[in-house]
């Protein structure tokens, strides 16, 4: 008999990630009371482009995604969110409208921590800066990754890498293999078209590195495809 394993828990998210465990009793205590969570359905936006920011994010189920739609329609995907993601610190930061969409690619459970408490913690916790630092030079490095995976390496490596990058350790430490993930989606991480993404989405396939099934791409051998994509 199939035991329904429970669904994930805000807490548990608190719990799992790299800043909250090392907070002070009294930090922590006030994360705990101001923390609320959301749950935004397949397709539905957490955010968009222009909105106050309100709150940092954190991903407690689901899968988003980062994008960008310029107003003739045609939108860019930056990166995707996956369970153990926490987002939006830049804009919260610079204190500006956000610059892009966050859009649920299936049901998601997200953490809403408000402004005033991320900017309590940023003022006084010394270890929580030192997460920030790290999780914005993470990022940084990322994108700096990927604008030379744009120009240097070849298709295949540039889909792997784009698959890779959604199980970043650090960025987003509890993706599930399986990915709901359109091929377009992963075409637009990895910058190409989408027909030379699906082709690349193939090879990796027949090398046994994923497979590809309808509702998304499940990895197989993420070390495998982790070999394939440069440091």
């Amino acid at each position: 008999m199939l035991v329904k394993k429970a669904a994930p828990t805000a807490a548990e998210l608190l719990n799992d990630s790299a800043w909250f465990p090392v907070l002070n009793a009294a930090a922590q205590q006030r994360v705990l009371e101001d923390l609320r969570e959301v749950n935004v359905p397949q397709g539905g936006a957490l955010c968009r482009r222009g909105d106050v920011p309100l709150h940092w994010y954190g991903a407690i189920e689901g899968l988003l995604k980062w994008t960008v739609t310029s107003d003739d329609g045609r939108s860019v995907t930056l990166g995707g969110l996956s369970a153990g993601s926490w987002f939006g610190e830049g804009t919260l930061l610079r204190g500006v409208p956000r610059t892009a969409d966050i859009i649920a690619l299936r049901p998601s459970r997200v953490a809403l921590l408000p402004v005033d408490t991320f900017e309590w913690l940023h003022a006084t916790e010394r270890s929580f800066d030192h997460f920030l630092l790290r999780q914005i030079n993470e990022r940084m490095h990322w994108f700096l990754g990927n604008f030379t995976a744009y120009h240097l390496l070849d298709t295949d490596t540039q889909v792997a890498r784009a698959l890779v990058g959604l199980f970043h350790p650090f960025l987003h430490p509890g993706s599930d293999p399986h990915l709901h993930v359109s091929q377009e989606e992963i075409a637009n991480l990895s910058g190409l078209s989408r027909q030379r993404c699906n082709a690349a989405l193939k090879r990796l396939a027949q090398a046994q590195l994923i497979a590809i099934g309808y509702g998304g791409i499940t990895v197989l051998d993420l070390a495998g495809l982790q070999r394939r994509v440069p440091a």
